[in-house]
Formats: structure tokens, sequence, C-alpha cells
């Protein structure tokens, strides 16, 4: 079972904007611990690997380590870690991917705290 870890940044913008519809997307986030191969890729910087999860209109951006998720097999992703970042609407999809991706080359995996 993969690990997943949502940075407080993101939790409490998901709590301030969606208030009590924030625990169906938890339960959206927290599912990849069971399926840590669902979600789209958008972005790759080095091995890491920059997926999405939709809700309705909206993104919710996660880093994961590309080469475990693709090499792996399903019982051996126990040490897998995925980390959400950062959340986006539709129109603000491409500059949200190119920020997490800016940060990822200058500060590295910690520049999501």
């Amino acid at each position: 079972m993969a690990r997943v870890i949502i940075s407080e940044s993101l939790k409490n913008e998901i709590l301030k904007k969606f208030k009590h519809k924030s625990k169906k997307i938890f339960k959206l986030m927290y599912s990849l611990k069971e399926n840590p191969k669902k979600g789209k890729p958008v972005g790759k910087v080095g091995e890491i690997l920059i997926k999405e999860l939709k809700y309705k209109s909206f993104r919710f951006y996660f880093l994961t380590d590309g080469f475990k998720l693709k090499i792996l097999d399903f019982g051996e992703l126990s040490d897998l870690l995925i980390k959400f970042v950062k959340m986006s609407d539709k129109k603000d999809q491409q500059k949200i991917i190119n920020e997490i991706k800016d940060v990822l080359r200058r500060v590295g995996n910690n520049g999501f705290e």
C-alpha cells in the first residue's frame, strides 16, 4: 500500500473552498493508497512524475516516483510516496503545472511543505 501525503497548504485550501464536500475529495486522494497508478500524467522533472486527479472541474496535482510506478509490481509499491501539492481549475491548469515544474527544478521535492 502506497503512502499518501497532502501538503498543509493544500489541505487548508480544500477545506476553505469545498467545506463539507472536502471529505469526498480527501477520500478520492486517499484512494491512491489502494490504486497508486490512478491519475493522468501531466509532466515529469527528472524521475519525479507529476500527475493529476480530477474532481468535477478541479484538478489536484501530486508527485510520485515515476520509475517505481512504472517498474514495480502492485504488491511492491508499499514504499511509494504520493504527495499532493497543488490544485487548480481548468483555466489555470497549465500555469499550475509549470509552477510545479519550476519549484521541482529549483528546490526539489522539499519545495512543497
